[in-house]
């Protein structure tokens, strides 16, 4: 059984209520349980701890020490330059697709290896699979294309024999392709999850990045446009953009209509919503449903879609999901 975390706090605004990072950092534990972060602890003009959040570095320490401390997975870390994603809003995206899934489960939440989920994008830091697992047993597929990142999520695993028997890595070797390619016609997926390249262009991204550091009022930051969470091309980049792929993803979905029960994906611009319901709209889509999403000042919200109709979703419990444990 997957393991639960403590009786939350009071959620901080925006959080899930079961997400485990509620109020503030404990950087004293934090750097306990990585002895690397601890050094990089620093009074704030007010006289508490803190840390410095525009660098990279120390970014990717906190998400090495969380993991650690809050989810029992040793070894984490990502080459330089990869995408280092905030560990509790890549949490929230998990519970929250959670619920979705207990709709259809009396209530209650599935969990344990009957379940699969398709991690779209899971990237270097495979960062989907690893707390699905943790938190609800779930049994995962990542794909990317990039071989390098595919690398360091197998070292991860090796470094977490009890997750790594429940985590499969492939390679998508058509970029143009979200979903065609990876999927066998045999296979069923419960689920898919991505966090899409938000820019069209390198351009973009870095004019997204200057005007974040000029709304934290770090100018000096907004001038070297550095991001501190990373990200290589493949990660940030794509056709067209957020829109782009997801238009793509959409499209794909329709040629695997049975056998996926719900197709989900992030959303971070709210204005790429109306397009991608209208696209949705015009295929056979049988639900579909938008939860909002924040974490502080950053709001974004979970697309999810279905082909199945009432009668098949029955029929796929029952095939599926009879047996499985729930919360």
């Amino acid at each position: 059984m997957p393991s639960r975390p403590p009786q939350p706090r009071p959620a901080k605004p925006g959080l899930h209520p079961r997400n485990r990072h509620q109020g503030r950092y404990d950087l004293h534990a934090l750097g306990r349980a990585c002895p690397a972060l601890k050094a990089r602890i620093i009074r704030a003009a007010d006289g508490s701890t803190t840390l410095d959040f525009a660098d990279p570095q120390t970014v990717r320490l906190l998400n090495r020490a969380l993991l650690e401390q809050q989810y029992q997975i040793a070894g984490w870390d990502i080459p330089d330059g990869y995408l280092c994603p905030p560990v509790p809003g890549r949490a929230d995206y998990i519970h929250a697709l959670a619920d979705l899934l207990g709709e259809s489960h009396g209530g209650d939440i599935p969990t344990g290896e009957g379940l699969t989920g398709l991690d779209i994008g899971t990237g270097a830091n495979l960062i989907y699979p690893l707390l699905g697992r943790v938190e609800y047993g779930w049994h995962f597929v990542g794909v990317d294309i990039d071989p390098l990142a595919l690398d360091n999520a197998a070292a991860i695993l090796a470094a977490n024999p009890h997750l790594a028997e429940g985590i499969e890595l492939r390679q998508q070797t058509a970029p143009s392709k979200v979903l065609q390619g990876i999927v066998g016609a045999d296979e069923r997926f419960d689920f898919t999850l991505c966090n899409p390249p938000f820019h069209a262009s390198h351009a973009l991204a870095s004019s997204g990045s200057q005007r974040k550091w000029r709304n934290l009022g770090k100018a000096g930051a907004a001038r070297t446009a550095q991001l501190n969470f990373g990200g290589r091309a493949n990660e940030l980049v794509c056709d067209g953009g957020e829109a782009g792929f997801l238009t793509r993803m959409i499209e794909d979905s329709a040629a695997l209509a049975g056998q996926v029960f719900w197709f989900t994906t992030l959303v971070s611009k709210a204005a790429n919503l109306p397009v991608l319901q209208r696209q949705l709209a015009a295929l056979p889509v049988r639900d579909i449903r938008v939860v909002p999403m924040a974490q502080g000042h950053k709001h974004s919200r979970l697309l999810a879609w279905t082909f199945l109709d009432k009668k098949q979703r029955r029929a796929w419990h029952r095939a599926r999901w009879s047996n499985v444990p729930h919360d």
